[in-house]
């Protein structure tokens, strides 16, 4: 609403016979979007919107098709008498381009029915994009007549890119829309100039991606796979295309991969779809290993999900034919060593995340003042995370030892997981000593500071046995030594002088108890000054609670009855009453039994 009341205030021409309207349509676009679902790439929200404000408008407008039957009402350039037409037409096309994405953003992609209604739907954006453009040339200012133009030929762009045809005229529409949204970056306000250059920097990749097509451009692979990497409702369609490209590419090349190769073992892989996934996966961590220092940690994160998700589709593809192998024995002994071997690459890749997440612990636990007002790592969450280290080996630990003829590699790949395990027992040793620390609980903090000591000094030991030379690993190991033994004296020092003041802290707490409570600045009530006009309601800038009387009331000292001790009680002798007592008389027979 805020939107179109400055339209409409902008909406004032000179000629009253034919008013000019201003929109400023990106803004009004990329706020909608990101208000409504599009910041998290949720399409469903957005589209659902464009319904709720067409439906709306239709109605502020009084421009309905009907109650019963659906009567079709075209919107011209005599209809258009206020700018609200104009929002009818471009959030029309907005919820058709919404629905096409939504569609392409399937699960699994889209179907050919599927694909042949989002063509369709791409269709009518460009439809009612056309349209807006010609109602903006003939009753739009001329900033607003720009805007739709580059908005039309984007949509035509968009539609021509999905087809997979016509890379010229594709390319003609995007370099159109960048070169308006450039001149219009030159003027207007910060804000809109500053949408402006991120609109170019969006259609920068769709341009790119056609030179490619057409040959016109050297542009490789890797390079197509950075700009894939950025952010943007308008790089979207050029993501999921990027994304069959090279799904298509890694099918190509999983025909020539017949093996997959395990600390000396090789099974053979029949299925393709298992093939992709692996091929999928392997392409992710070569990209992780090769940006390793270059990439942020909240990247290599993302690149770790997508890893552990290529390979849990190759497992359900493994299993699948498990379940279809029949009583071949010879084709269920390969697929289930495959499935143990992806199975062991997953847990490593598991251990590597988890790692980098100690990492950014680590990082953020040093930190005394955060600039980003993050929170702080506390050392609990660090000795959590190295309980999942621990299971993360066991397990794996496990899934290797469990074959009956083991390879040397797996022999050795086995002995490495044990010395980690004792190298990661050390560390959660030393985290938690430090709970214990900030816990004020010393004696136990020193205990377990000089215990992880000796774990991390046994580790280190056993690397050196088994001829392991990580010296990264080694060096950190070492750190942790000095830092154990470093902590480990503070706090036997600061238990000793806790020790020591600790009576005199006790003489001072009891020398400063009171019924009433610490002292404290006299403050007067109004009970207690009934007599004097003085305010004891607080200022409306202030917080603080009217004085009108104490609550709960302090204690006070109060008179008591005495308590009376009756000492002379167990000291007197009373005389024998048994001659006043009453007697049982007894009959005949009690006598002689009696």
């Amino acid at each position: 609403m805020a939107s179109m009341e400055i339209d409409s205030a902008n909406s004032n021409a000179s000629d009253p016979d034919n008013p000019r309207f201003s929109i400023n349509v990106l803004q009004l676009l990329k706020s909608a979007q990101m208000q409504h679902g599009l910041r998290h790439g949720d399409y469903t929200r957005y589209r659902r919107y464009c319904t709720a404000r067409l439906r709306r408008l239709y109605k502020s407008l009084k421009f309905t098709h009907g109650r019963g039957k659906y009567t079709k009402r075209a919107i011209t350039q005599s209809t258009v008498t206020e700018v609200r037409f104009l929002h009818v037409v471009l959030y029309t096309a907005e919820r058709a381009w919404s629905h096409a994405m939504e569609k392409r953003q399937l699960p699994d992609g889209p179907n050919a029915r599927q694909r042949i209604y989002l063509i369709g739907r791409l269709r009518k954006a460009v439809k009612w994009a056309t349209l807006f453009a010609q109602l903006c040339a003939s009753k739009g200012d001329s900033r607003t007549s720009l805007e739709a133009e580059a908005y039309a030929s984007y949509m035509t762009g968009n539609l021509l890119f999905e087809q997979d045809r016509n890379w010229d005229i594709a390319l003609l529409n995007f370099k159109r829309s960048r070169a308006v949204y450039e001149e219009l970056g030159k003027v207007g306000d910060l804000e809109n100039q500053v949408l402006c250059r991120e609109r170019v920097e969006e259609l920068e990749p769709s341009i790119r991606y056609c030179l490619h097509k057409i040959g016109k451009s050297n542009i490789q692979a890797s390079e197509l796979l950075h700009i894939g990497e950025m952010e943007g409702p308008a790089l979207d369609l050029f993501k999921a295309k990027l994304e069959a490209v090279m799904s298509e590419a890694r099918s190509q090349q999983a025909v020539s991969m017949t093996e997959f190769h395990w600390l000396g073992h090789r099974f053979p892989i029949s299925n393709a779809k298992t093939r992709v996934s692996i091929l999928k996966a392997r392409e992710l961590e070569k990209d992780l290993q090769d940006s390793a220092d270059s990439l942020p940690a909240e990247k290599r994160l993302t690149i770790f999900d997508k890893i552990f998700t290529a390979y849990h589709e190759a497992r359900s593809s493994i299993r699948s034919d498990l379940v279809s192998a029949g009583n071949a024995e010879n084709v269920k002994d390969d697929l289930s060593g495959l499935d143990k071997a992806v199975s062991a690459v997953l847990g490593q890749r598991t251990i590597e995340r988890n790692q980098l997440l100690v990492k950014i612990a680590k990082s953020k636990l040093v930190r005394r003042h955060d600039e980003k007002n993050e929170k702080v790592t506390k050392p609990e969450e660090l000795v959590r995370l190295y309980d999942l280290l621990l299971q993360n080996i066991a397990d794996l630990s496990d899934l290797v030892s469990s074959g009956r003829d083991r390879k040397p590699e797996e022999v050795t790949f086995a002995e490495e997981c044990s010395l980690k395990s004792i190298a990661f027992r050390g560390e959660r040793c030393f985290y938690l000593a430090k709970s214990y620390s900030l816990a004020g609980k010393r004696a136990e903090a020193h205990v377990l500071y000089c215990h992880a000591r000796s774990l991390v000094e046994d580790a280190i030991q056993k690397f050196r046995s088994e001829n392991i030379s990580d010296p990264k690993i080694i060096e950190e190991l070492k750190t942790l030594i000095e830092e154990c033994r470093a902590n480990s004296c503070i706090e036997h020092a600061t238990g000793i002088m806790e020790e020591i003041k600790a009576p005199e802290n006790l003489s001072n707490k009891i020398s400063n108890m009171s019924l009433t409570g610490a002292e404290k600045k006299p403050v007067k009530y109004l009970l207690q000054s009934l007599d004097n006009y003085e305010s004891v309601i607080a200022n409306s800038n202030t917080k603080s609670a009217p004085r009108i009387e104490a609550f709960p009331p302090a204690f006070q000292a109060i008179p008591r009855n005495p308590i009376v001790l009756d000492l002379a009680f167990n000291f007197i002798d009373f005389p024998s009453l048994e001659n006043r007592m009453k007697k049982d008389r007894k009959g005949f027979i009690s006598r002689l039994w009696g």
